[in-house]
């Protein structure tokens, strides 16, 4: 299996970003790490291994990004407009530095997100931000009312447009309607899990709004690792 360690300033964060990809060939699958967590979380704990079959096969490719959530949601140093201004800024270091690079890399023109928990929000987020880029997305034990836990109560504009709970509700742009609904969006969540009726929440509004999406409920607690093995290994294998 090929891995490969990118580095790059971004002109978007104005910081240099790392990235961890494995494969070369296949799919591309922009991985998205937990709370606090690194590029290379997926590696490190073992979901890279988890879906090695179908990269060594060249069917898949999984590119491991970094976040600036520590400095975005996390960041209570700062105003809540502020956070949202980084967070702005981290959406277009995706859609205009890492997908233009995914094409490069792979010759494929759209790709897959998915992520843990907090990584499960911004591959659903960012995938429904931008449905020309993202077909196919994979949430695991995802939360998704994310402006309202971490923003002290301050909502605006910007908010509301990472808030995927209430910009989808009222969503009538017909480009972006179109594109969500040929694509396929995945909430695997455990049925005892804190956020599970977050993810009834999105599995409704997704429903309501016509776009192709499956809620698969796992027993018990399913915010962990073990159970996150097997979900990649089931959507993605």
């Amino acid at each position: 299996m090929q891995r490969q360690y990118i580095k790059w300033h971004s002109p978007s964060l104005h910081r240099d970003m790392e990235i961890l990809a494995f494969g070369d060939r296949g799919f591309p699958l922009l991985v998205f790490p937990t709370s606090g967590g690194r590029f290379w979380e997926y590696e490190d704990r073992g979901m890279v291994n988890a879906l090695r079959p179908k990269i060594d096969r060249g069917e898949l490719q999984a590119i491991c990004v970094d976040t600036v959530d520590q400095e975005s949601w996390y960041n209570r140093s700062i105003r809540p407009e502020d956070r949202l201004h980084r967070q702005n800024a981290f959406d277009a270091y995706l859609a205009t530095e890492v997908a233009p690079f995914v094409r490069d890399r792979t010759s494929w023109p759209q790709m897959g997100t998915t992520g843990c928990s907090f990584g499960g929000y911004h591959a659903i987020n960012f995938a429904l931000r931008h449905p020309d880029l993202v077909t196919y997305a994979v949430s695991m034990s995802g939360a998704f009312d994310i402006p309202r836990r971490f923003l002290d109560g301050h909502f605006n504009t910007d908010a509301y447009l990472h808030s995927p709970l209430d910009y989808l509700p009222g969503l009538e742009d017909p480009w972006f309607l179109e594109r969500l609904r040929r694509n396929y969006y995945v909430l695997a969540i455990g049925n005892h899990d804190p956020l599970f009726d977050q993810n009834v929440k999105m599995a409704h509004v997704l429903g309501s709004r016509g776009i192709p999406h499956i809620m698969d409920v796992w027993e018990g607690f399913g915010h962990d690792w073990p159970w996150w093995y097997k979900m990649a290994e089931k959507f993605f294998l």
